[in-house]
């Protein structure tokens, strides 16, 4: 038994509709696999309505997305079988318009810049999350020629001028707070990703996660170890995962690259049903 506990999808900003994810996990020989987009239902709600699919147990799962307030920094908690509460419903919601309303502020800029760019496209490209991504509006530029890729030297030059406005989001110790009661096993994903060891080593010695993501393409080797070190000292369930976005990623990561062993899979679904 082996899971990828980390992909993403259409929901969100992910470049492959839900119902393909779960074939190239079994194509990669995995037993489980979690869909979990960006701060909604949608991907839970698809793996509770199929939970069994090409021969694989889809987990229900979605990754929510807080802030360090103290060290301003964005922080992604991946929760594994929540329940759709209403509570964690608005939180969505809250996440859906901060989220749309930084997308317009991004296309009306983008437009301004490149007149042979197309709105409609993007907001083709995105029906299927409901709100704008960065992702979506850096594939119509690719497309276009407009771009070196979705995320070169164009993207970063862009993000230097401050193109892209940045997303409110609410602080981490709320969102944790709101992904446990919908009865979620907690995990912190990658550390490394948005320098988050400091507040993975507070939250952990303070019981607030039950799990961290270890196995992920963009953590250090050094963090590794240190995570590694930490989950034994905590008794915290390891996860891993690929972070799989299709082609709307930096570089190529295929669903399996970075898994889930089974004891921890089972650790992770007996926390999320002690908590229904």
């Amino acid at each position: 038994m082996t899971g990828d506990l980390h992909t993403h999808s259409t929901f969100s900003d992910g470049a492959l509709a839900a119902k393909c994810l779960p074939r190239l996990a079994a194509a990669s020989g995995l037993t489980h696999l979690a869909i979990s987009d960006h701060d909604t239902l949608r991907s839970i709600e698809f793996a509770r309505r199929a939970p069994e699919q090409q021969g694989v147990t889809l987990i229900p799962a979605a990754e929510l997305t807080g802030l360090d307030t103290k060290r301003g920094r964005r922080v992604h908690l991946l929760c594994y079988g929540a329940q759709p509460t209403d509570e964690l419903a608005a939180f969505c919601e809250r996440m859906r318009q901060a989220r749309d309303e930084a997308a317009q502020a991004n296309l009306d800029a983008v437009e301004r810049r490149f007149p042979q760019f197309s709105r409609a496209l993007a907001l083709e490209l995105c029906r299927d999350a409901g709100v704008c991504f960065k992702a979506h509006i850096m594939r119509v530029l690719f497309e276009f020629g407009l771009s070196d890729g979705l995320y070169g030297d164009v993207y970063h030059a862009l993000k230097s001028e401050g193109m892209f406005r940045k997303v409110r989001y609410e602080p981490v110790e709320q969102v944790l707070a709101i992904a446990r009661r919908a009865g979620a096993a907690v995990v912190m994903a990658h550390p490394s990703v948005y320098r988050s060891m400091d507040l993975f080593e507070e939250l952990a010695a303070a019981g607030e996660i039950d799990g961290v993501e270890i196995d992920h393409p963009r953590n250090t080797v050094e963090d590794k170890i240190i995570l590694s070190c930490a989950a034994d000292e905590y008794g915290l369930i390891v996860t891993g995962g690929s972070d799989f976005h299709g082609i709307h990623a930096g570089h190529p990561v295929p669903v399996g690259t970075c898994t889930t062993s089974g004891e921890n899979i089972a650790r992770l679904l007996e926390v999320a049903a002690s908590r229904k």
